[in-house]
């Protein structure tokens, strides 16, 4: 009987970075004492020294793209994921923004532990102050699952309908279960699930990538496991919301209505997906009041996001967005 290969499967991290320094620095160095093959940082179109940085550093593992433009996390994702799988091939391939980095011994627990029976695993991801990081909570999909429907829709009416699809704080002290989707942030992806799932569509720009990507490994069949025990960490203190609960800079709003609308139909499927989009529309026109002076150019950014999102079309140049959030025409 020839001998069992009892070798690490070979791990490629994946960064993608823009116009953050010192946390793509932190990111990195994090990722130099971790037993990576690869360490791949895709650097969209950076012009605050992170060039010079990533050319300057001496680490054979370090696998550098360079944009010309800013292509949003979901171009850089799919960009970096593509040339992962057609340069390197890894057998796994680990997710992350440039202010998120596993903690201490977390790719040392994936390596040795027993994920084969996972095609992607998801790590529990916490804030720098310990507290478990909102954004980045995994999530049933509530119309693929009666209870959790029925907990969402009543916590709807109390303004707790968010918890209904989230996995709860008990699952982050449990044993490993199956989820429905997550984030890109501590996301390991099989070479095998990759090859049968394709990759991330980097039209998206921001928002609502990682969970249509998940999502979709899920309709494909493929099983997504949450695993408490790998941690990593996200700074994320300055977020993606400012102080008054709106979207900062605002043009953000356009891709999480037009993201939205694609996420949702993936979702809720073609005979939900109206009742959903309702009051998920309920909920995006009352986040107007938040923004004061520029409501106008929410509401102006929403309408546009609503439109593409409807219409299916997937890309808008990232120029006309933010063209977008100057115009003071009107919609």
């Amino acid at each position: 009987m020839p001998p069992t290969d009892t070798s690490p499967p070979r791990l490629a991290a994946l960064v993608v970075t823009f116009n953050r320094l010192s946390q793509i620095k932190a990111t990195v160095e994090r990722l130099r004492v971790a037993p990576c093959d690869i360490i791949c940082v895709v650097d969209n179109g950076s012009t605050d020294g992170t060039r010079a940085w990533l050319e300057a550093l001496d680490e054979p593992r370090l696998k550098v793209i360079l944009s010309t433009e800013n292509r949003g996390g979901a171009g850089g994702f799919e960009a970096g994921l593509r040339a992962l799988m057609d340069e390197d091939d890894p057998e796994w391939v680990v997710l992350m923004d440039d202010d998120a980095r596993p903690e201490p011994g977390c790719i040392e627990r994936f390596l040795s532990g027993a994920m084969g029976k996972w095609d992607a695993v998801s790590a529990a991801v916490y804030r720098t102050d310990g507290e478990i990081c909102e954004m980045n909570r995994p999530t049933i999909n509530p119309f693929w699952d009666l209870m959790t429907f029925l907990r969402t829709s009543v916590g709807s009416v109390t303004g707790q309908g968010r918890k209904g699809f989230h996995i709860p704080d008990s699952a982050y002290d449990a044993r490993p279960i199956e989820i429905d989707a997550t984030s890109f942030v501590g996301l390991f992806l099989s070479r095998k699930t990759i090859a049968r799932a394709g990759y991330p569509d980097g039209r998206l720009f921001i928002y609502g990538d990682d969970v249509l990507y998940t999502l979709g490994l899920r309709k494909a069949g493929l099983r997504i496991g949450f695993v408490p025990e790998l941690r990593f960490e996200h700074d994320d203190r300055k977020g993606t919301l400012g102080a008054r609960g709106h979207y900062v800079p605002t043009w953000k709003a356009y891709y999480n209505a037009r993201n939205g609308c694609v996420v949702y139909r993936t979702a809720a499927g073609p005979m939900l997906f109206p009742v959903a989009m309702m009051a998920v529309l309920i909920k995006w026109m009352m986040a107007g009041r938040h923004y004061g002076a520029e409501r106008g150019v929410y509401y102006r950014l929403v309408w546009h996001g609503l439109k593409d999102g409807m219409r299916g079309r997937r890309f808008r140049p990232h120029a006309e967005v933010t063209a977008l959030a100057r115009a003071r025409s009107r919609i």
